[in-house]
């Protein structure tokens, strides 16, 4: 920092300065490029090198004063230095000397030596050449060793020679091209043993897509036996119970004595499974493998649920579902035993995707189907593979959703076909009376169902109250009751009685109810037959009671809690409505044929001049046909039935005589034609009397007799044979003697009254006696004309 300014101040002064400075420069060794350039930047570069050649001149001058000082000493120094070169002239010369002849004593020991130097070098590299054999040899081994577990297809002890190779003996392998092939050789070989594990898988799903079917058929079947056993058991216990005497405290047990074996279960190899696995662990590609094994299994399962189009779903369901089963079976084994190859999530999710498909199926062929008996098989196997399953701890929510939903269904169709049944059976009954001649026949018949106490067994040939088609309306009945509960059999519902109850209302109220109703108002049966089939619907209405028991009993339910049940069949009341319609039907039927009698009135000489001594034609024929109506009732009919259909043919009987007096037909009619008609109304009364006391109905009770129902007509003959008919117009006598009569009615029948006829001698007989009854007449004439 401070030659700067002093190299200005010298090359700023003139030439003299310029040499003082170079010289300084020179002195203190600093560069001289800076006055160099500014000597030929300013254009005086001879100046420049004047001043240098004076400097040289002054080196020169000191360069001779320093040798003239030093002279003698370097005189001195140089001859001092000869006599040293003359002392190792002498020196290399007894070197050379004694090295000639070291050489020639030592000429042998160096061939030895050399000859040692090669030995020691061809023993360092023969131990070399072993210890890198030993290794060499080593990995050959192993490698050898690896060959032949892969031949052996000993693919564990294989992985693990591998790895020895690759983690011990690799990386010291001395050769490179061993090395080489080695490490290049190793890579192929676990792809080679995964190839190996994972066609060995391969074959392994191939085969158990085949076993699934197999394992789920034979769970299945353990658990249908296992179902069996407790319906036998529970079938045993209905039975003690129906047999049992026992009081209500006290219960009646069965051992069951049977050796059951273990059940049998199917073994299935899954060793192509665990070995694949720990494989593909070894390796390093554990969670390949784990994804590969739930792709390839969630394909197969997808193509186990494809619904068979070359057979019916009632066919293919049974496979179907076995398959199934046997797929989760298979998944539940591996879950537990393969050591983290599936998850409970994968199981669970692959569960729930299966579930959803086959209750899709279901709901769709259950919609399809048009037979109760079709879906009922295919509901039992479906409860079937649900027990199977949650043996496993695979929820069945949804498969007894499934069969809930379609319970409707399923009774809608039982319902169908239990109308077809039984309108076929009341379409064929002869509605005759059922003959009995054998012991087996009363038993199925009869005792089967109740109709007689079971410890009475009658003399054959034994004549029932019912026709052939109630007994086997009753096995319709009872066939529906059990398809009923074999439908809510093992689902979730514990408590099916009731709902047993609401279905078996409706079959009898629906299907049987309706049915009878139709035969009731088709008009298509006889007479006998119509009391057939009213007979036949008070045994069946007196049988709802004995299908309500039999429902409980099948639903497990004690018959003595049964019996105390007070909700009975709505059915009951609505059968007894139909037994009255068809009552009501027989009166009309026995109507109708009495028409056709009493059509004879119109044949009766009502201006008869003599008073007759026999009955009516027409009367004849009725009583010839009541004759027959009450035999045969009797037989057929309650006392009741019988009470109302006689009663009502008594009064139409009368009904229509007051109706043919009534009408155009008859214009005027005597004293004797009235006579007639006394005469034929005390046959009717005889034989009205002789039928209510005979057939037992007076037991009953009744306040109306047969005769009672004639009380009206009756009144009227009286009040015309009366000889004095105006005391009709006598409030007490006409409530104590004339009760029944309307007084519109008895003003027709009194203005067609004639106390005589038409006859040339009619006025002149008994003229007396008749002329007070005729004035009385009279008088009753008028005053119901003023009345009216």
């Amino acid at each position: 920092m401070t030659a700067q300014p002093k190299k200005r101040s010298v090359i700023e002064s003139g030439d003299g300065g310029l040499g003082l400075g170079l010289a300084a420069f020179i002195a203190n060794g600093e560069d001289l490029g800076p006055i160099i350039r500014h000597a030929f930047d300013s254009g005086k570069p001879e100046v420049l090198v004047q001043n240098l050649r004076s400097i040289v001149k002054k080196k020169e001058v000191e360069i001779e004063e320093l040798c003239r000082l030093h002279y003698e000493d370097f005189i001195l120094a140089v001859d001092e230095l000869r006599g040293v070169l003359v002392d190792a002239d002498e020196l290399k010369g007894m070197l050379t000397g004694e090295n000639i002849h070291l050489q020639k004593v030592s000429s042998a020991s160096l061939l030895n030596l050399d000859e040692l130097f090669e030995l020691y070098s061809i023993k360092k590299n023969i131990g070399e050449a072993i210890t890198t054999l030993k290794i060499c040899v080593k990995v050959i081994s192993l490698c050898m060793a690896c060959n032949g577990y892969i031949a052996e297809a000993k693919f564990h002890p294989a992985l693990k020679t591998l790895d020895m190779i690759e983690k011990g003996y690799l990386q010291n392998i001395p050769l490179k091209l061993l090395k080489k092939v080695v490490a290049k050789h190793i890579p192929l070989i676990k792809m080679h043993i995964e190839k190996k594990v994972c066609s060995e898988f391969n074959d392994w799903l191939v085969h158990i897509r085949r076993m699934a079917k197999q394992i789920g058929q034979v769970s299945i079947s353990q658990a249908s036996m296992a179902r069996q056993k407790d319906e036998e058991m529970r079938a045993r216990k209905r039975e003690a119970e129906a047999h049992s005497d026992a009081r209500p405290d006290e219960h009646v047990y069965t051992l069951d004595v049977e050796n059951t074996d273990e059940e049998s279960t199917l073994n299935f190899d899954l060793t192509p499974v665990y070995r694949a696995h720990h494989m593909h662990i070894r390796l390093g590609i554990g969670e390949k493998f784990r994804d590969y094994y739930y792709k390839n299994r969630l394909m197969q399962l997808n193509l186990d649920m494809q619904i068979s189009t070359s057979q019916p779903f009632l066919e293919s369901h049974q496979p179907l579902l076995a398959q199934v089963a046997g797929f989760f079976i298979v998944e539940q084994r591996v879950l537990r035993s393969a050591d983290g190859l599936l998850s409970e999530s994968q199981v669970e999710s692959t569960w729930e995707t299966a579930i959803a498909k086959i209750t899709s199926i279901l709901e769709d062929q259950f919609a399809r189907m048009s037979t109760a008996s079709h879906l009922l098989l295919v509901k039992d196997y479906v409860t079937l593979l649900g027990t199977t399953v949650s043996k496993y701890g695979y929820q069945i929510r949804q498969l007894i959703q499934v069969i809930e939903k379609n319970k409707d269904k399923y009774h809608q169709l039982l319902l169908i076909e239990s109308r077809k049944q039984i309108d076929d059976i009341l379409a064929n009954d002869s509605y005759e009376q059922m003959i009995i001649k054998k012991e087996y026949e009363y038993n199925m018949n009869v005792t089967a169902f109740h109709f007689e106490p079971d410890d009475v067994i009658p003399e054959f040939p034994y004549v029932a109250s019912f026709s052939s088609g109630v007994p086997d309306v009753c096995r319709i009945v009872r066939s529906f009751i059990e398809d009923s509960i074999s439908y809510f059999s093992y689902s979730a519902r514990t408590n099916i009685y009731e709902i047993v109850k609401g279905y078996l209302d409706r079959l009898l109220i629906e299907v049987l109810n309706d049915s009878l109703l139709n035969m009731v108002y088709a008009r298509s049966l006889a007479m006998s037959q119509m009391m057939q089939l009213a007979g036949n619907i008070s045994v069946l209405e007196q049988s709802c009671n004995m299908f309500l028991l039999f429902s409980a009993q099948l639903c497990g339910i004690p018959k003595r809690i049964a019996q105390r049940s007070h909700s009975g069949l709505t059915a009951r009341a609505v059968l007894k409505a139909s037994q009255n319609a068809a009552y009501n039907s027989l009166i009309n039927l026995a109507n109708f044929k009495i028409d056709e009698f009493m059509v004879l009135l119109d044949d009766v000489n009502w201006i008869v001049e003599e008073p007759p001594d026999n009955p009516n034609d027409y009367m004849n024929e009725v009583l010839i046909y009541l004759e027959t109506l009450v035999s045969t009732a009797q037989e057929i009919l309650p006392l009741e039935a019988l009470y109302k259909m006689v009663s009502g043919a008594m009064s139409h009987i009368s009904d229509s005589i007051m109706t043919t007096l009534l009408n155009e037909g008859v214009k005027r009619f005597t004293v004797n034609a009235v006579m007639g008609l006394d005469i034929d109304l005390k046959l009717l009364e005889a034989f009205a009397e002789e039928k209510f006391y005979r057939t037992g109905l007076a037991d009953l009770g009744k306040e109306t007799t047969f005769a009672d129902c004639l009380v009206e007509i009756r009144q009227l003959v009286n009040l015309l044979l009366s000889s004095q008919p105006e005391n009709f117009m006598n409030p007490v006598i006409r409530g104590r003697n004339y009760g029944s009569l309307d007084y519109k009615k008895v003003a027709i029948v009194c203005d067609k009254y004639k106390d005589f006829a038409d006859g040339l001698f009619g006025s002149l007989s008994n003229r007396n006696k008749q002329d007070a009854r005729k004035r009385s007449m009279d008088v009753l004439k008028r005053r119901l004309k003023d009345f009216s």
